[in-house]
């Protein structure tokens, strides 16, 4: 997505070898022009398979789920970062570790809302080492829910993510690949 690789190159900061800051238009401040785009390029990617949720872990992924949504006409869900007054009974409950962060936060997700008879488009803002996939992937896995892909906004190519998501047989559909962060210079792949 060409749109997004140069918004990616205008206003992202390239803050370590490891580390791509797009607050600027994905997860602070949002362009929803650029959502828009990216929920239609989702929605492309993804048509025909029969889709019945998005699900995304709060509060980057939110954005670009909802477009896609929008685009597919499915509910979205957003795994919360723990639990709420609101959402204390029935849920699907699973743990995620943010390289960014570095910190480790629980997520939860109503039963009420994902059911085995769901088939699942996963969509998140970033794919690194596949923290938060596997997290979104186990959420699923306990309600008896199936997968039909995921969809990731900036892929950071040059970490295992990828691989293991691949090897473990899921589509995944990134937008921007990353190849390098070295030397201040974002690099991408395709």
């Amino acid at each position: 997505m060409e749109t997004l690789k140069q918004k990616i190159r205008d206003e992202g900061s390239v803050l370590s070898e490891h580390v791509l800051k797009v607050d600027a238009f994905l997860n602070h401040q949002i362009d929803p022009a650029l959502m828009q785009q990216i929920g239609h390029e989702f929605a492309q990617r993804f048509a025909g398979q029969n889709i019945t949720k998005i699900v995304t872990i709060e509060a980057s992924g939110i954005a670009p789920a909802v477009m896609a949504g929008l685009e597919l006409g499915v509910p979205v869900i957003f795994a919360r970062k723990y639990q709420s007054l609101t959402l204390t009974d029935n849920l699907y409950i699973s743990k995620v570790f943010s390289f960014t962060k570095q910190t480790e936060s629980t997520l939860a997700i109503s039963a009420k809302h994902l059911t085995a008879k769901d088939h699942v488009l996963l969509i998140d803002d970033f794919l690194a080492n596949g923290h938060a996939a596997r997290a979104l992937i186990d959420l699923i896995g306990q309600a008896g829910a199936s997968i039909a892909g995921i969809g990731v906004v900036i892929e950071k190519s040059f970490q295992r993510g990828r691989a293991e998501l691949d090897a473990q047989g899921y589509r995944v559909e990134s937008l921007a690949r990353i190849g390098s962060l070295k030397d201040g210079q974002v690099s991408f792949i395709d």
